[in-house]
């Protein structure tokens, strides 16, 4: 479906569109909330990428299926996202170490990621239980937030805002690079 009516907004159709927003924008917004943890912002990179397909309609080639498209976009969006926040913050370096994953020798590697997994493990640990389990399920388990809300029997509303306060506490307890890295994996 989602490929016909791709075709049909290369046509200038106005419908198709409509029907491709109305197709993916949850699962969309789903993926950008669960990186970012900010409901607004994530609304925003949902919107510039719906808006950036419309434009850019007539010479958008996917190959493959709409829906990883639009994940893919989110991706990239949420890193741009986080490299405009390290420019304003003053974080330039450590995000180009992330981006360009300039590791020293292979040993060091693998001792900083462990060092890395372990750190993100006790700042995980400090969260209060039912939000680390909010969190399991979201980024272990890759549930979305409508799935963790009927199985956990809570609102979305509820997971949400599990979700935004974990990833206010993670930010704070974790350095910025260990934050990024998390919210990329």
């Amino acid at each position: 479906m989602s490929n016909t009516l791709f075709l049909s907004l290369k046509e200038d159709n106005r419908q198709a569109m409509e029907q491709i927003y109305h197709a993916h924008w949850e699962s969309v917004f789903d993926a950008a909330f669960k990186r970012i943890g900010d409901e607004d912002i994530a609304q925003d990179i949902v919107q510039e990428i719906f808006i950036t397909l419309w434009q850019n309609r007539k010479t958008i080639e996917i190959q493959g299926e709409l829906g990883a498209y639009l994940h893919g976009a989110v991706k990239y969006r949420v890193i741009n996202h986080f490299r405009s926040v390290a420019m304003r913050d003053g974080h330039q370096a450590e995000l180009a170490f992330l981006m360009e994953g300039k590791h020293t020798a292979a040993a060091d590697s693998e001792l900083i990621r462990q060092d890395a997994d372990r750190e993100v493990e006790q700042a995980l640990a400090q969260l209060p239980d039912r939000m680390r389990l909010v969190i399991a399920m979201s980024r272990k388990e890759d549930k979305t937030i409508k799935e963790i809300a009927i199985e956990l029997d809570v609102s979305v509303q509820t997971v949400k805002n599990h979700i935004t306060a974990a990833m206010k506490i993670l930010r704070k307890n974790l350095s910025y690079i260990l934050f990024l890295a998390f919210l990329l994996n």
